[in-house]
């Protein structure tokens, strides 16, 4: 098979949670871990850092990898879902799985994975776990796909958990309530296994304090150590000092991560660094610990936090597809001047879209989109929605002619937001990346 070939098999064999939703979705362990047997258990053969969350574990996988890597480790980096190249989803100190790597794997192991009939994130995730140890990883930096317990990843052997915070998000697969969602992530809390979690909530607490008691895992709670203060974030980094227990641990750092609610995911990252320090990866110096934040783009090739692709407008991209995620970078547009502001969204299907359109500012001139995926909401259907919510605005079938029509109607001090969707992001990024 060509990779393209390959690519296909997978892609059609169960397809992609993300790309079509729920018809994917498949919450069972034992095909991974018939796979797992059957591969002679790669995911045994070097330790992982284990990263769930409702948002912000790509953030600081990403910052984890990338320190780790400064730091002169060997690491595998597991990551979904991916923009634009399948191949984002499995790194080794940042270079993509070679092409032909993925086609060997498929070949070999084709007629099992059939038999099995596997799904295409449980073959990404043996895919993965193969590479790592063939290739003879120190440690992999692996993100939980969705929830935590039942997520395919969760064969890892974990050395460290973290779980980065809960709200409500795939709550049609996860529970309709931030306990019941805590439940799910806290599954990948281990036996004897120390955890962190990033973000202290009353309703969730208790729900990691009792798995983390039950598994004798000592846990600690990042926000009651770590506070990032802002030092006056740009469009394009952010500027910030870190206290440890309220004293000033470093001042004047960088980060190309801007959005301001990189703030929550450093003060998980330094509690990360601090507890992989003490599990012995003593090479996480300072030094290391810095330049893995300021290059972790280039280190990682993390892409869609709030991305600045141009200047004059100012254009951003910007992945928030949650409440959570959209209060956060509302937060980060509070920050900036700007003299208009043309809000260009597109989303999924399944996604509340009324409600995170009820959070967005209504004062924007609105540009209505749809990602080039099947689970795509169309782009008639968001706008007539939103024109009876008091929204209107025009909508195109692709977000390059919806970028068009943005920049046609912008001045140079005028900002464009293109939001909505990790894949409405990726179609905005394909070939200016």
């Amino acid at each position: 098979m060509t990779y393209q070939e390959t690519l296909d098999f997978m892609f059609s064999s169960l397809p992609m949670y993300h790309r079509i939703g729920k018809a994917a979705y498949k919450a069972d362990l034992t095909s991974t871990e018939h796979l797992m047997t059957y591969l002679g258990h790669p995911e045994r053969q070097f330790p992982s850092i284990h990263i769930a969350g409702t948002n912000g574990k790509g953030s600081v996988s990403h910052l984890t990898a990338s320190a780790l890597q400064e730091a002169g480790y060997r690491v595998g980096l597991y990551t979904s879902p991916h923009l634009i190249d399948f191949r984002e989803r499995i790194r080794i100190n940042g270079q993509m799985i070679p092409e032909d790597e993925v086609t060997r794997f498929v070949a070999q192991h084709q007629r099992f994975m059939q038999h099995e009939q596997l799904s295409f994130f449980e073959m990404t995730v043996g895919l993965a776990f193969d590479y790592f140890a063939r290739q003879q990883v120190d440690v992999a930096v692996v993100e939980v796909g969705m929830g935590g317990r039942l997520d395919s990843t969760n064969v890892v052997a974990a050395c460290l958990s973290v779980i980065t915070n809960i709200g409500l998000d795939h709550t049609q697969f996860l529970g309709d309530t931030l306990p019941k969602i805590a439940a799910e992530k806290a599954g990948i809390i281990k036996y004897g296994v120390p955890v962190v979690v990033g973000e202290t909530n009353s309703e969730t607490k208790p729900v990691f304090e009792a798995r983390a008691a039950e598994q004798e895992a000592p846990m600690v709670f990042a926000d009651s150590h770590f506070t990032i203060i802002d030092n006056g974030a740009d469009a394009d980094e952010l500027h910030f000092s870190v206290l440890r227990d309220g004293v000033k641990l470093y001042a004047g750092w960088r980060c190309p991560l801007a959005g301001s609610y990189q703030l929550h995911n450093l003060a998980t990252f330094f509690q990360v660094v601090e507890m992989l320090y003490l599990l012995d990866y003593d090479r996480l110096d300072d030094d290391a610990v810095r330049r893995g934040v300021a290059n972790v783009k280039r280190n990682t090739g993390l892409h869609g936090r709030w991305e600045v692709i141009g200047h004059e407008p100012l254009v951003v991209c910007e992945t928030a597809h949650n409440a959570d995620g959209v209060r956060a970078m509302l937060q980060k547009l509070s920050q900036l001047n700007y003299s208009r502001l043309h809000i260009i969204y597109g989303c999924v299907n399944d996604k509340d879209y009324a409600a995170i359109l009820r959070m967005l500012p209504h004062e924007a001139d609105y540009i209505y989109t749809q990602p080039s995926v099947p689970r795509a909401l169309a782009a008639d259907q968001l706008a007539a929605a939103a024109e009876a919510m008091g929204m209107m605005g025009p909508h195109f079938a692709t977000v390059d002619e919806a970028l068009a029509h943005a920049l046609a109607h912008s001045e140079p001090t005028d900002m464009v937001l293109i939001t909505g969707s990790i894949f409405l992001v990726a179609d905005a990024l394909r070939g200016r990346i």
